[in-house]
């Protein structure tokens, strides 16, 4: 919920940006000018995917490519004080996984990659769906920040690859005796520093060889409370509860 002013917000997206000029593409040029009738000499706020929110105003008002001078900037607009990294397995139904993107978005995170697990029964996921998916989930949320979407990779080269210095969460369902899980609560709320990784395992959860592996390279294991959560849902919880460990 946000007050009235930001209800009325408009936001347009582009990263077509030549000196001080704006150009939409022509869905944001049709929804600019047939949709909502804005004309030549009207402002315009346009985000550039990567935190900042332009003031413009019309000089073009093709319906085809809006051309946009920028009046003012304002960077880290909607941003949160934190860097969430989720790497989170396809589910089976690519709407779910879109959804999850979606309210994720919402809430507030920055990167996501698709892990493929040796459970995972989708290997496939169409990342520009997602890419989409994310632009409307800025603009509705009031964000100036789109989430970075990874091509996907193995479980294993993800965790081969993170990096050192983040804090790395693993959620996962099964207790190993040497590393006891914790709750993801209490665990960032000891965490002072802000780039946090979560990884969420696909419906059969990570295989032993690839937990085993994650604990070697520095990931925690965590759980996500009592309830036995869906992928999708354990992600959308995991980017939850760092938004509440900040705000």
């Amino acid at each position: 919920m946000c007050d009235q002013n930001f209800q009325k917000m408009e936001l347009f997206y582009s990263k077509d940006i030549d000196g001080s000029i704006f150009r939409l593409d022509q869905d944001e040029s049709g929804h600019c000018v047939k949709v909502l009738r804005h004309r030549a000499g009207d402002e315009i706020s346009v985000i550039d995917g990567c935190g900042t929110l332009y003031r413009c105003r019309i000089v073009s008002d093709s319906h085809k490519g809006v051309e946009a001078a920028v009046l003012s900037s304002e960077e880290n607009w909607g941003g949160h004080p934190y860097r969430l990294h989720l790497a989170v397995c396809p589910t089976k139904s690519n709407d779910r996984y879109e959804w999850f993107a979606e309210k994720a978005c919402e809430i507030g995170f920055d990167e996501l990659s698709p892990i493929i697990g040796e459970h995972s029964e989708r290997k496939v996921l169409k990342t520009a769906r997602v890419e989409k998916v994310l632009i409307s989930a800025a603009k509705q949320s009031l964000k100036a920040s789109v989430p970075k979407v990874n091509e996907p990779v193995s479980v294993k080269d993800f965790i081969l690859e993170a990096p050192e210095k983040a804090l790395k969460l693993m959620a996962y369902c099964f207790e190993d005796e040497r590393v006891p899980r914790k709750s993801i609560k209490e665990v960032l709320e000891g965490f002072e520093g802000r780039e946090i990784i979560v990884m969420i395992g696909p419906e059969g959860d990570f295989s032993k060889a690839e937990a085993e592996l994650a604990l070697q390279h520095g990931f925690i294991p965590v759980h996500l409370g009592a309830s036995r959560l869906r992928t999708e849902t354990a992600a959308l919880t995991a980017a939850s509860a760092a938004y509440f460990r900040y705000i």
